[in-house]
């Protein structure tokens, strides 16, 4: 993308809306369901280049009950290739087979949309006791739990969900749900990606979206966009959340990664309006638990306005939170960076705070250095609609500090000099 593309042009309103051609046909009218919209990502936010043709065997569907037979009989290596269309789906669906593809044939995410708002089961699309297997170019919404299940508590890994629309899914849009003990020496979620999606709700959870929330005593904030249990090796990358938030503005991470996630990276997203944004770990810690994130990275992200808390470091080892940019000058909890109980051997380097300093509630031994922290709402080119790359007037006010080896480029991969911009954004031409 160009970088008159990336630095110009964007709205303070934070989704356009993109509406699903007529004319899908067959496809809609027999998957049952009326035409509809689905959001867009901001205008500026860099999209998915187009995945290639498909290799192995492919299975082609266009009605609700071709896609659940597919499923069915795809085989290893194959390819479940949805053709345009409103899916209203009757119940949960799920993928058992090894090196699977279930991917929308036009590669218009908005153009395939699964919808849950008519199904009985509270879940919608699961992968289960097998690895390999590849969601892209679709749309699953309107799902009272969570909208795709990575049923890591049955073997299911090496998972890749690449640029999907995740929409109006009330407790979580991607889970990765508790291990077993007796499970945990030999298999833990791994190697999973889950990249240039968006992920977005309307409005804050009302009650009416989950009864079992309130029955859980959690008040309608029981909502978040990807929670993961004893994640390995997982990239998040590229996706952009947008409004996910609780009924009383306590919802839980647009990323939340817990339970001895391992070497995990969480870059060069953006996060507008969510009540909260990164976790690494929380304030509950199981006696089976000892620590909840371990060498994980969190670098060139972007946050707008996430009141609960930005970035949080909650029970950690070894992490790092480098060369994100965090803003929110009138934060009601000032927390846009919150180190809080264990986290020995944490690095938090190159952070632009817009809005107040960070809180740190722990003593453990840690690394904080060349953060900046002041109001800078007007070196942005879009506060207002989160984005928060630098403009060009702003540039030689732009605080300077030493490269990390961790961090060598920006948030649209620009290579960063020996001393690069603080935060997520290196000012200059795209590469």
């Amino acid at each position: 993308m160009q970088a008159a593309t990336l630095r110009h042009g964007a709205s303070a309103i934070l989704l356009a809306t993109a509406v699903l051609l007529a004319g899908a046909g067959g496809a809609t009218a027999s998957a049952g369901g009326p035409a509809s919209t689905v959001p867009a990502a901001p205008s500026w936010c860099p999209k998915a280049p187009r995945l290639p043709e498909p290799s192995g065997p492919v299975i082609r569907v266009d009605t609700v009950e071709a896609l659940f037979q597919a499923a069915r009989e795809v085989k290893a290596g194959g390819t479940i290739l949805v053709a345009d269309g409103h899916y209203m789906m009757p119940r949960y669906f799920e993928i058992r087979t090894d090196d699977v593809t279930l991917r929308g044939a036009s590669g218009r995410r908005e153009r395939v949309v699964l919808d849950g708002a008519r199904s009985s089961h509270g879940e919608l699309l699961g992968i289960t006791g097998c690895s390999g297997v590849t969601v892209a170019d679709l749309t699953v919404r309107n799902v009272k739990w969570n909208g795709i299940k990575i049923n890591s508590d049955r073997f299911a890994t090496r998972v890749t969900i690449r640029n999907c629309v995740v929409h109006n899914v009330w407790q979580r849009g991607v889970k990765g749900p508790r291990v077993r003990p007796e499970d945990r020496d030999r298999f833990r979620p791994s190697d999973c990606r889950i990249q240039w999606c968006l992920f977005t709700n309307d409005r804050p959870k009302q009650f009416a979206d989950d009864p079992a929330d309130r029955q859980h005593g959690f008040g309608g904030n029981y909502v978040g966009g990807i929670d993961v249990m004893y994640p390995r090796r997982w990239t998040i990358s590229r996706n952009v959340f947008v409004g996910i938030r609780g009924r009383t503005g306590e919802a839980r991470g647009a990323v939340f990664l817990w339970h001895e996630a391992e070497d995990c990276i969480v870059e060069r997203n953006v996060i507008i309006d969510c009540d909260a944004g990164i976790c690494l770990g929380n304030s509950h810690r199981p006696d089976d638990v000892p620590v909840h994130a371990t060498r994980c990275i969190v670098r060139n992200n972007v946050l707008a306005r996430c009141p609960e808390q930005g970035i949080l470091a909650d029970y950690t080892r070894q992490c790092r939170i480098l060369h994100n940019t965090i803003h929110d000058p009138g934060s009601r909890l000032r927390r846009l960076i919150r180190l809080v109980h264990d986290n020995p051997g944490l690095v938090v380097a190159g952070n632009l705070l817009s809005g107040p300093p960070m809180r740190v509630e722990t003593n453990s031994p840690m690394t904080i250095e060349h953060n900046l922290t002041k109001d800078v709402t007007g070196w942005f080119a879009d506060a207002a609609g989160g984005n928060l790359r630098l403009v060009p007037e702003a540039l030689p006010e732009v605080a300077r500090v030493p490269r990390r080896e961790a961090v060598p480029a920006d948030i649209d991969g620009r290579p960063r000099p020996a001393q690069t911009a603080v935060g997520a954004d290196e000012p200059g031409e795209a590469p």
